[in-house]
């Protein structure tokens, strides 16, 4: 079945039902998601969904798991803080401010590898030891915490003591090199309140490459205050860094916060998921906001990097190119979609001599490209850039990357064995474990490279020849990928990762995900029974290793492929982990390596299980998209509104009636399509 836009002839009856039909969606799907199904997680849960499913918050006074430990980190422009909070069991607490200056490269010590190279960036520790003592009534107040809330900020309640409540946000500057700990304190007895603030100053100096770095705290609150009933005082300490030659920072903590509200509210206004369940509609907000903060200014222009401690003003081709690039088209988000245009054309820049491989980061700035081993990059190169280019839906943007996309597609080609798989030396897991000489996530990204390329290639008009010779490839490749991978293990028809690997390894999902489904139920076995495990999808059975971007990738795939009764109540129990658990609210990098850090392109990954999985869009061109939805027949209804892809407006609106599903796709005001399809179904729509 094929319907375009164009097909549909003027009916204004038709019209008219259409349009009511439409209003009443409308009106449904502002219900959707207001119940929080229970469900049984292994994860002891900590914090509960707010009734606008734009925060989390956690009742620190009525809770017995004590002590907890754990952090967040939050990211602007020129800066990204990690806060760690620990709550000891008598509910008093402590918080760590690891502050990262990106673009401020310290020198490396004598004592430091080389390597340091890479990681040099300014950082600095800030325990409570920089707080202002309060004094009220000849006592320095040390309050209990309450409770915490979690919404693109992070505030603390503390609990009441002498007759005040002390209430503190910390969050970001968007654009400065500063962080701030926003106080409020409230008076709540009857009486006026005279409080004594004491006075915090500290500055560091140290030399650096870009010149004299100082490092400086400071408190703007009057040393003295009364505070009336029921009213109260608000200050901030401020964590600021800066180089000799410039001016300081002086963003007061109003304009910082109404700063990082325009980007929250950003995130909440564009690319909008109701689905049944809260705890998916709160992770996927949640998910936008950590994969978009974590944008930096250099040298290169904007960069998207993936954070985590390490990982800053430099682009990896897995992390930006591959994972959040093609994402950023969908969330219309101006600042990720230069990011992550500005890290295809650095790749493009620096394409190697013929027969060379790439680089797989450049970082520091894109000073220090990285390193010695080719894990597949060409290959994600072709994927992801190929996925951005035809999101963007841009003709111009398709001309400045088809050279990138041209060039990987021939480096790939020009490496295959003599079973006509790509080779390379290791893959994005850069040698942890095994990986032969010819894997399979690379050749797996390697034909998803193929066939977007292919409608690039028509896109920009070029010869049917150029066109069908990329759809050759893709078949070809798609039967090397069959007779090489394809195998039995335990009884199970899947993929081998390598020649002579006999056991399950978690990329076996790729080629579900690229559209493969040669292989889909056992591989769906494979991951789901013997991979599956509290956190996710295990690198390989046994090891407790897990990586989240294999996790988010079977998702993805297993929806792709149809399966979305089976992997939806996985999706549910891992969402609810990771929103609700001990380690939240983000998708994280791994385990054991780093204790799950929150890198930034994994919430890009958990998103387009939605939009590529679930509801299986795939643009084809300027103004062409594909669409199969696999929506679960547990639920009822599912809407993605304010989607951005093509330079569009595109809302999906889903009503599931016995798994016959009611489909409404509109841009801005106009209906584009409304009828009915059943599950698994194809319609390709022109706009």
């Amino acid at each position: 079945m094929e319907l375009t836009g164009l097909s549909q002839q003027n009916n204004p009856v038709r019209d008219l039902l259409g349009f009511l039909s439409f209003l009443i969606m409308t009106f449904v799907f502002c219900q959707v998601g207001a119940q929080n199904d229970i469900r049984i997680a292994s994860d002891p849960l900590y914090w509960n969904i707010s009734p606008d499913q734009d925060a989390i918050t956690w009742n620190v006074a009525g809770e017995n798991k004590l002590p907890h430990v754990d952090d967040i980190e939050m990211s602007g422009q020129r800066i990204s803080c990690i806060v760690r909070y620990e709550v000891d069991k008598q509910k008093y607490l402590k918080i760590n401010r690891d502050i990262i200056f990106p673009q401020l490269r310290r020198f490396v010590r004598s004592s430091e590898p080389d390597w340091y190279n890479y990681r040099a960036y300014l950082r600095r520790n800030f325990d409570d030891k920089f707080l202002p003592s309060i004094v009220l009534n000849d006592i320095i107040l040390q309050p209990k915490l309450d409770s915490v809330r979690i919404d693109g900020k992070l505030t603390f309640y503390h609990s009441p003591i002498e007759g005040v409540t002390i209430e503190r946000t910390l969050f970001p500057s968007m654009t400065q090199r500063q962080m701030v700990e926003k106080w409020v304190i409230r008076n709540i007895s009857p009486e006026n309140k005279t409080l004594h603030i004491g006075h915090t100053a500290f500055e560091h100096e140290e030399k650096g490459m870009h010149g004299v770095y100082k490092v400086a705290v400071r408190c703007d609150s009057k040393p003295e205050v009364i505070i009336e009933p029921g009213e109260n005082h608000s200050f901030a300490l401020y964590f600021s860094a800066g180089i000799s030659n410039e001016p300081e920072v002086d963003q007061g903590f109003i304009d910082t916060e109404i700063e990082r509200e325009v980007f929250l509210n950003e995130m909440k206004n564009n690319l909008v998921l109701k689905s049944p369940d809260s705890v998916v509609n709160t992770l996927f907000y949640f998910s936008k906001i950590r994969a978009s903060e974590s944008i930096f200014e250099t040298k290169m222009g904007l960069v998207h990097s993936p954070g985590g401690g390490n990982y800053y003003a430099g682009v990896w081709a897995n992390n930006q190119v591959e994972y959040s690039g093609p994402f950023f088209p969908w969330l219309g988000y101006k600042e990720g979609n230069q990011a992550a245009y500005n890290a295809y054309k650095h790749f493009l820049k620096n394409i190697p001599p013929k027969g060379k491989f790439i680089r797989s980061s450049f970082e520091m700035e894109g000073d220090l490209p990285c390193c010695s081993k080719d894990r597949g990059d060409a290959a994600m190169i072709s994927y992801g850039t190929s996925q951005f280019v035809l999101a963007s839906g841009d003709r111009k943007i398709a001309e400045d990357l088809w050279p990138l996309i041209k060039w990987s597609i021939e480096y790939c080609n020009g490496n295959l064995n003599e079973h006509g798989v790509v080779i390379s030396d290791t893959d994005e897991m850069e040698g942890r474990i095994p990986t032969g000489d010819a894997n399979l996530a690379t050749s797996s990204l390697y034909y998803g490279g193929l066939v977007n390329a292919a409608r690039v290639a028509e896109m920009l008009d070029k010869s049917q020849d150029v066109i069908n010779d990329l759809h050759r490839k893709a078949k070809k490749l798609e039967e090397a990928i069959e007779n090489h991978f394809g195998t039995t293990i335990d009884g199970i028809k899947t993929y081998r990762y390598f020649e002579g690997h006999q056991t399950f390894r978690h990329w076996i999902c790729l080629p579900l995900a690229m559209g493969i489904q040669t292989r889909k139920e056992g591989t769906l076995n494979a991951l789901f029974d013997k991979l599956w495990a509290d956190n996710g999808i295990l690198v390989e059975p046994g090891n407790n290793l897990f990586w989240d971007r294999g996790t988010l990738y079977a998702f993805r795939g297993a929806f792709k492929a149809g399966a979305g009764d089976r992997a939806l109540d996985r999706l549910l129990s891992y969402s609810q982990s990771r929103l609700q658990g001990k380690r939240v609210p983000y998708a994280v990098e791994a385990y054991p390596e780093y204790g799950m850090r929150h890198l930034s392109a994994e919430s890009a990954l958990y998103c387009r299980i939605f939009t590529e999985g679930i509801l299986g869009v795939e643009p084809l061109g300027y103004n062409r998209f594909k669409i199969t939805p696999q929506m679960p027949s547990g639920w009822n209804e599912l809407a993605l509104t304010s989607c951005k892809i093509m330079k569009r407006d595109l809302s999906f609106y889903v009503v599931n009636k016995n798994n016959n599903l009611h489909m409404r796709i509109s841009d801005h005001d106009r209906i584009i399509w409304d009828g009915y399809i059943d599950i698994g179904e194809s319609l390709e729509i022109d706009l």
